[in-house]
Formats: C-alpha cells, sequence, structure tokens
C-alpha cells in the first residue's frame, strides 16, 4: 500500500510540473499578432502587416523597406510578416482586426478610409495635384497631420500617408478630353464618396466593383472603362482588354498607413520611436519609388501596344471639380485648409 501511495503522489506531481510546463509555454499569447519574446537586448516582436495589392505593386514594397527598417533599428528584435492582395480580408475586415491588435500594421486605400473619416476625402479633390511630386509635398502639411490623429477615435494611430500613382482614365475605345466624351459610358471607380460625387457629374455612370471583378468586366464589357493609376494598370494587366489611356491626373491615389493603437501601446517609448522612424523611411523612399515607377510604367504600358494621350487642356472640367472642391470645403475646415494650402505651394 505505501509503494502504491508513493506511486500515486509522483504521478500527480509529474502531471501538474506538465501542466505548469504547458501554462508557461502559452504565456505571453493574449491573441495579440506580435509574438512577443524576450532576449538580453530587450523584447523581439514578430508584426503583421496586411493591404490589398499584389507583391509586385509599390505599397507592398514599401511595407517590405519597413520590415527591413524595423530589424535594422532593432538589431534584430523586431520582424514583419507582410499579408498581400487582400489574404487577411476585406478591408473592412482588416480594420476591424486592427482595432483589435490582431494585425498590427494596415496599408489601407484612401478611398476605403475616407468612408470613415470624412478629412481623408481632401486627397481626392479633382484636379488638385498636377503630378506625382506635387502631392508628395503635403504629406508633411499641419492637414494631413490632423486627418491622421482624426483616426484615433477608431483604435487606429494614423502614421502616414503613402502613394501608388496620380489617377488617370483607362477606356476600351477612344481618348478622354471633355465630360462630353465620359456621357453615357460606365467606368469603375472606388468606392469613395468624393470620387462618385466627380464621376457622376461628368456624366458618366461610375460603378464601383472589387479589384477582382474588373479585369473579366472590362474583357466582356460590363464597364467602358475605369479610374486608375499606372501602378496598378500594369501589375493587374488590365491593358490587356482596354488600350486607351489619357494621362489626366485628376486626383491623386494614397494609402494611409496606420498601426493598431493596442499594439503601439504595449511598445514601450524606445520601441515606439523605432516604429515611428522605420515607417517614415519607408514612406519616403516610396514616395520616390513611385514617383519613378510613373515613368517606368509608362513606358511599360507603351511596349505593351498601350495607346497614351496626355490631357494637356483639362478647362473642360474646372466646372466640375469646383464644384466638388466647395462641396468639400464646406464639410471640413481641415479640407477646406487642405485644398487653400496645394494650391498655395
Amino acid at each position: 500500500m505505501k509503494i502504491r501511495k508513493k506511486r500515486k503522489w509522483l504521478s500527480l506531481t509529474m502531471l501538474a510540473g506538465a501542466a505548469l510546463f504547458a501554462l508557461a509555454a502559452c504565456g505571453g499569447s493574449d491573441g495579440q499578432s506580435a509574438d512577443a519574446g524576450k532576449n538580453d537586448g530587450g523584447d523581439t516582436y514578430t508584426f503583421k502587416a496586411s493591404h490589398v495589392v499584389q507583391e509586385s505593386h509599390v505599397w507592398h514594397k514599401t511595407a517590405e523597406k519597413f520590415g527591413e527598417e524595423l530589424e535594422k533599428l532593432s538589431d534584430g528584435r523586431m520582424k514583419l510578416d507582410i499579408y498581400s492582395a487582400s489574404t487577411l480580408g476585406l478591408e473592412q475586415d482588416m480594420v476591424q482586426q486592427l482595432e483589435t491588435g490582431s494585425i498590427d500594421f494596415g496599408f489601407l486605400t484612401n478611398a476605403y478610409m475616407s468612408t470613415r473619416e470624412v478629412t481623408l476625402n481632401s486627397w481626392f479633390m479633382p484636379f488638385l495635384f498636377s503630378d506625382l511630386e506635387d502631392a508628395n509635398k503635403m504629406r508633411e502639411s499641419e492637414e494631413t497631420k490632423q486627418m491622421l490623429e482624426e483616426l484615433g477615435s477608431q483604435g487606429l494611430l494614423g502614421l502616414d500617408i503613402a502613394f501608388a500613382g496620380n489617377r488617370h482614365i483607362l477606356m476600351k475605345e477612344g481618348f478622354i478630353g471633355s465630360p462630353e466624351d465620359l456621357k453615357g459610358k460606365k467606368v469603375r471607380i472606388i468606392g469613395s464618396p468624393a470620387m462618385q460625387s466627380f464621376w457622376e457629374k461628368t456624366g458618366a455612370g461610375p460603378t464601383a466593383m472589387p479589384l477582382p471583378e474588373v479585369y473579366t468586366s472590362l474583357q466582356t464589357g460590363v464597364i467602358d472603362g475605369m479610374d486608375i493609376d499606372l501602378d496598378a494598370l500594369v501589375t493587374e494587366k488590365y491593358y490587356e482588354n482596354a488600350k486607351y489611356l489619357t494621362l489626366t491626373n485628376q486626383m491623386t491615389f494614397p494609402t494611409v498607413v496606420v498601426m493598431s493603437q493596442a499594439s503601439f501601446d504595449k511598445l514601450s517609448e524606445e520601441d515606439q520611436e523605432i516604429v515611428k522612424t522605420a515607417m517614415k523611411t519607408a514612406v519616403d523612399w516610396g514616395a520616390q519609388e513611385a514617383i519613378a515607377r510613373e515613368k517606368s510604367n509608362l513606358e511599360e504600358l507603351r511596349k505593351n501596344g498601350v495607346e497614351v494621350q496626355e490631357l494637356e487642356d483639362h478647362s473642360a472640367f474646372d466646372g466640375i471639380a469646383e464644384e466638388v472642391r466647395t462641396q468639400y470645403a464646406n464639410e471640413s475646415e481641415i479640407i477646406k485648409s487642405f485644398i487653400e494650402t496645394a494650391q498655395n505651394d
């Protein structure tokens, strides 16, 4: 009997030890995406970042640059896993995951985010920027800083604005010189309030649709053309189904770079600064890369048989542009100030 009791006691001790070991192994796993650990130099992290574009797109390349900077500045303590092409869901899903901290960083289209924060419609004011370099100057403006701060109410830390390029018009048939050329045409747009307003005023039939549906919609004639930046036009190969590109520069197309506030708050002040510095360096690099790609993408499109024509005089659109600007300036003092600053820069 004594031997049996002793064996029983030993078994219970071993089971308790195993349970404690299992709990210790799970320690620190609280549902957050940043897998944290310890080393002699401080906490280690593997962050998650998500976006909607292909891996060849400049936003993905900017995210990769961010990951490189994180590793360098943290001496390898911080790493970044990037989930491209909506792998983790549509943008509304991404925002929910950012709010909870299950995703740490998001490169979210300004089109989607402008439906959640009205001031971001500033970037979609028609014919405000002559080119991408012109748009990039407004990244450091006080108005942009205010827009990013407004995202705090949604559990998001607004870090920066990055670019894909300015928007142009791709059509299956013919170039665009005035609103008359767009009347009755079904044009795919991104679902943004300001974009919708602009396109409705041209007389076109603006059609919002998810990115994966656009290629076949052009192919089958469901749409006659689209509002597009050159980087997406090249990476998604829409030129295979539509050959007439008018360089209009009617709007720019940013991504709003955000971090989960929940994830940010878990970092030390030193690590918070590393994140901010790494992102600033990456977005600075990405802006110059996007500007360079405007030229290289245009060359690529011409090589692939795309007919290109520049809209040198957009005066036919001036009345529409002014209507949209006035509408949104009346909705937000930040938008009003943004327009004035951009025009005077």
